[in-house]
């Protein structure tokens, strides 16, 4: 059997033995504005999110357009599982190339693709139903071709994708670029080339399309959770929350992820040994890999950017520094036992933690779309809530989100006056519904707008309650739906006539 066979085979069994796992139905949020987008593009052949909009609402142009085509081949109703596979498969591919990299046996490339494979953000990656599957799948293959092999091609066209899925790929670019005229004593003119074709064509992209440079999410995020605190507080936040998004495992923020703080210090100890034992370009691949992730975490900390897939992808990669000295050092056997401690157990609390989330997002939030699908046949109404995912996607109806994400209307009300946003988006488009996660007479901020009554207007319509959906007639699922209940209560309001 050849090892090309061989590596087939084990992309394929690695992805059948994860398919269970979407059963868990732990979807993120954002991928159901992506989804819509691309839907909106199959019902109105308008890139947008409510209608003949358009509307720069996701932030992966790419993903976008492959989420359409699975839309088309697949059907509305019936296409998440497969792309959630295909993504999936992408990721593990990408894995297989990062342990090409590392190691010339199949037994060691299978060990590390398996082992990165049941690492939590990788896990994520596959059934969260984002486009990190595709950006690592990119990264690795610009890695392996480009940067190991050498093939042109490579830096000119994966620089583009890379760019066309999410433009802040543009750190991995640069640095990746320094590493590779510095090993290869060159600059690289292919790769200059790609990036700028990448960022001019995408820019270029949205200017002349939807009439902005920037997209309108990253805008919306830019003055939403825009703060006035100094640089010292900001510093000391980031530092507070390290633990949150350098760590590869989650904990609820309450509690202290001290094994952080360990893995971040093997981490470093082990980089350093890998520099004196290796040389070459295994020792500058493993440099590369751990600046990356550093510059990638301490960026974005640094702009208080706490989702936590914005991490992902630099947590998966600053722990194949631990992975690689593990699988060099001892023979499969060994390692698989050694490593075998670590992983059972943190697959295990990532089951749980996705079982709870999963019940929350796709049992619960995704019922509130439904009832509002039943309930309102005219889906040309507008409702108000955050955030823009689960709801507006099942709900069908045209939507405006508290931050502004997905409708440009009330992202200039934030802009041009953020306390009375809200007020003002009520006045000027009227929804007929607001979804709140409080009860509208105790929201401060709507009672300091004296250009609007919100509470006089509207009227409580039904309540949604997390703990009417943590009960389970199966014992296993009721004790992990009540141990980590996920979710918050909904306030449903309907505009009086």
């Amino acid at each position: 059997m050849s090892l090309k066979i061989k590596y087939f085979i084990l992309v394929i069994l690695i992805v059948v033995c994860k398919i269970p796992l979407f059963l868990m139905n732990h979807i993120q949020e954002d991928a159901f504005i992506t989804w819509r987008v691309a839907q909106n593009i199959l019902d109105y052949g308008v890139i947008g999110f409510n209608g003949m909009e358009k509307t720069s609402a996701s932030t992966t142009h790419l993903y976008v357009f492959v989420s359409a085509i699975f839309n088309l081949l697949f059907g509305k109703e019936h296409f998440i599982y497969p792309i959630l596979i295909f993504n999936t498969f992408l990721f593990t591919v990408g894995s297989v190339l990062l342990g090409k990299l590392f190691f010339s046996d199949f037994k060691r490339v299978a060990l590390f693709t398996v082992f990165v494979g049941i690492l939590p953000p990788s896990l994520k990656i596959g059934y969260l139903g984002m486009e990190y599957g595709i950006l690592f799948f990119l990264y690795s293959l610009l890695l392996y071709y480009g940067f190991y092999k050498k093939q042109t091609w490579s830096y000119v066209v994966i620089p583009i994708l890379l760019l066309w899925t999410r433009l802040d790929s543009a750190i991995f670019l640069g640095i990746l670029f320094i590493f590779d005229a510095f090993y290869y004593k060159r600059g690289n003119f292919y790769m200059m080339f790609g990036g700028i074709i990448g960022i001019v064509s995408v820019l270029s992209f949205n200017y002349l399309y939807f009439g902005e440079i920037i997209n309108q999410t990253i805008t919306a995020k830019k003055y939403a959770y825009h703060s006035n605190a100094s640089i010292v507080d900001k510093l000391y936040t980031s530092i507070a929350r390290l633990d949150h998004f350098w760590g590869i495992v989650k904990v609820p923020e309450q509690y202290p992820n001290l094994s952080t703080y360990f893995f971040l210090v093997l981490e470093i100890v082990l980089l350093l040994y890998g520099i004196i034992k290796y040389k070459g370009f295994k020792r500058i691949f493993l440099v590369f890999i751990f600046t990356f992730s550093i510059v990638k975490m301490s960026i974005f900390i640094s702009q208080q950017s706490f989702f936590d897939w914005y991490y992902w992808i630099p947590q998966i990669l600053s722990f194949s520094v631990i992975l690689y000295i593990i699988l060099d050092a001892n023979n499969p056997i060994k390692s698989a036992i050694i490593y075998s401690f670590f992983a059972i157990p943190v697959f295990m609390y990532q089951l749980v933690h996705s079982t709870a989330t999963g019940n929350g997002e796709w049992n619960y939030r995704r019922e509130i779309g439904l009832y509002l699908d039943k309930i309102e046949p005219d889906k040309s109404q507008k409702i108000f809530l955050e955030p823009a995912g689960y709801v507006p996607y099942f709900s069908k109806l045209k939507t405006v989100d508290q931050v502004g994400l997905v409708d440009r209307k009330h992202l200039n009300q934030i802009i041009k006056d953020r306390t009375c946003s809200d007020c003002n988006t009520f006045v000027e488009q009227k929804p007929k519904y607001i979804l709140s996660l409080d009860k509208l007479n105790e929201i401060e901020h709507y009672k300091s707008c004296k250009n609007y009554n919100v509470v006089n207007n509207y009227k409580l319509i039904k309540s949604f309650r997390i703990n009417d959906k943590i009960n389970s007639d199966n014992k296993i699922l009721d004790f992990i739906y009540h141990l980590k209940p996920s979710g918050r209560d909904y306030y449903l309001y309907q505009i009086k006539n």
